[in-house]
């Protein structure tokens, strides 16, 4: 199974040169699993402190009109998430895109609140809970970038029977503690590892790293992007996953565990 990861610019509207560079740069690779970044169309809203409604409702009507250009992909898979309606705020909604079909999978839990990732104003969650959405061939685990630092969903994601742990995210330049933490829910959840990532500048405080990455179950690092191939792929192992899963740590069961 040919798993697709990238690095997208910081802005991107779903149409425009931008865009169809992009598409085409996906398309060329004819993946199975397509793995966006974090909100991947608009602006980036957690850059300012204040909570302001029409920019809330803008960063909606941009991601739902890129999920509509994300179906004319044509992929069987699409790995992503979007801003969503939620009280007095926005849900960062993790979905999946099954045959252009929409699959709920889980809003964000964790939320920064520091200069550039002011998430706490602008986002909570109204839907509890992390569960896998199981497609024909592959079960698929979220962790929206900051809850890839929590690893005890990694290991829950493995319970569950997941083969692939997706992680769209908006990082800045700094990779060290990111790639440390995919490598770890690698390791202790036997799953594959995929991230991508928000690339570009947003103004003078704030840059997108880019370097979307994939990690092994193993914990080994397969690949990862660059400005010169934006767009990675790999082929997906369900043997290596077995064999992984099966050996230690993964097999180790938590006493206590009531759940």
């Amino acid at each position: 199974m040919k798993i697709s990861y990238l690095e997208s610019p910081e802005g991107l509207s779903h149409e425009g040169l931008l865009w169809e560079t992009l598409k085409a740069q996906i398309i060329s690779q004819s993946p199975d699993v397509l793995v966006s970044n974090e909100m991947p169309f608009g602006s980036w809203l957690a850059a300012t402190k204040s909570y302001d409604a029409e920019s809330a409702q803008a960063s909606v009507v941009a991601n739902d009109k890129g999920i509509e250009e994300l179906r004319k992909l044509d992929i069987p898979i699409i790995l992503s998430s979007r801003p969503v309606e939620a009280a007095d705020k926005l849900a960062n909604e993790a979905f999946a895109l099954v045959n252009g079909e929409y699959h709920f999978a889980h809003q964000k839990h964790y939320f920064p609140a520091e200069r550039g990732f002011y998430e706490s104003t602008w986002f909570s969650t109204d839907r509890q809970g992390f569960y896998v959405i199981k497609t024909a061939r592959i079960t698929i685990g979220f962790m929206l970038c900051t809850e890839l630092m929590f690893n005890e969903w990694a290991r829950a994601y493995k319970r569950q029977g997941a083969h692939l742990i997706a992680v769209p995210r908006a990082s800045g330049q700094s990779y060290s503690s990111w790639k440390t933490a995919a490598a770890m829910a690698a390791i202790v959840s036997g799953c594959y590892v995929v991230s991508s990532n928000r690339v570009g500048k947003y103004d003078n405080a704030l840059t997108f790293g880019g370097k979307g990455f994939a990690f092994a179950p193993d914990g080994s690092q397969i690949s990862e992007t660059t400005s010169a191939n934006p767009v990675v792929s790999f082929e997906l192992d369900f043997d290596w996953i077995a064999r992984t899963q099966s050996d230690y740590p993964c097999y180790v069961e938590e006493i206590g565990r009531d759940t």
